[in-house]
């Protein structure tokens, strides 16, 4: 398969991510070693889809191809001209983070049970910021970056659920971790942001290119074939990136972070997410 990243073929074919579920006894000690878990069918399938479906009907029905669903997302390679940005005011992403459908999911048990395992807490805060993103096709994904970058005004006792809105496989622009980088120290991700970036005036992500940041930090990029219901959970010091879509059906998800009550959060996660917050 040939996978890119904004653009970039991927030198080496991404390994397999281990998988695990929810009742594995131990989880939280898998976590601590791999910094992040797989959980296959953590979530209700049929719901995964009906708040998937409930996305895509927020857009004009040209953006859907003709014949499909809401819920397939397939894109009809039409772009909606007038559209906000994504995920500000007036983008359907906006307004899904603000939907009681969304509430409804992200308050889920089960995310909640996994998230007081691996903190080992006994009663965990979800933060309001919650992200909603999604990509057609096209050579466009998420740099190679660490969530603590983004969440270093408060404490790093927190783990981010990344959760695919429907099947996601490979080709479809899914989540990549570097094996193993959750344990590097700060200091050598941080001179590799000075050298090699498409966006010299933020310095939070490491690189655009996944085959130059595996070169410095070693390891191989893990990656799966995601399917609705799936979560995928991930230490804040663990590089990551996500793939280019080259499939017709648009890659949905959803951040949802949480933390232990008795520790400081960031205060920017403190309010609901938009695209345009700075964050």
């Amino acid at each position: 398969m040939h996978l890119t990243s904004n653009g970039i073929a991927l030198d080496l074919p991404p390994a397999a991510m281990r998988e695990s579920t929810a009742d594995d006894p131990g989880l939280r000690a898998r976590f601590l070693r791999d910094g992040y878990v797989l959980l296959r069918g953590l979530l209700d399938r049929d719901t995964v889809l009906r708040l998937r479906s409930h996305y895509f009907e927020m857009f004009d029905p040209s953006y859907l191809a003709d014949g499909t669903r809401p819920e397939d997302g397939v894109w009809s390679g039409r772009e909606l001209y007038g559209l906000p940005a994504h995920g500000v005011p007036g983008h359907p992403a906006h307004l899904m983070v603000r939907s009681r459908e969304f509430e409804r999911f992200t308050r889920e048990s089960r995310l909640i049970d996994v998230a007081q395992r691996l903190l080992d807490a006994d009663e965990v805060m979800r933060l309001p910021r919650q992200i909603v993103r999604h990509f057609h096709k096209g050579p466009r994904a998420s740099r190679a970056h660490t969530d603590f970058d983004y969440l270093d005004r408060g404490s790093d006792h927190v783990v981010t659920m990344w959760i695919p809105l429907g099947d996601c496989p490979a080709a479809t622009g899914g989540l990549a971790y570097l094996e193993g980088s959750h344990r590097l120290a700060k200091e050598r991700l941080d001179v590799l942001k000075l050298i090699c970036t498409d966006r010299p005036g933020d310095p939070r992500p490491i690189s655009h290119d996944l085959n130059w940041t595996q070169r410095q930090l070693g390891g191989h990029w893990l990656t799966a074939d995601y399917r609705a219901g799936d979560v995928a959970v991930h230490s804040p010091h663990l590089v990551h990136a996500t793939l280019d879509n080259t499939t017709e059906a648009m890659r949905l998800s959803a951040d949802v972070r949480y933390l232990p009550i008795t520790v400081e959060p960031d205060p920017r996660w403190l309010d609901r997410w938009s695209g345009d917050d700075g964050n």
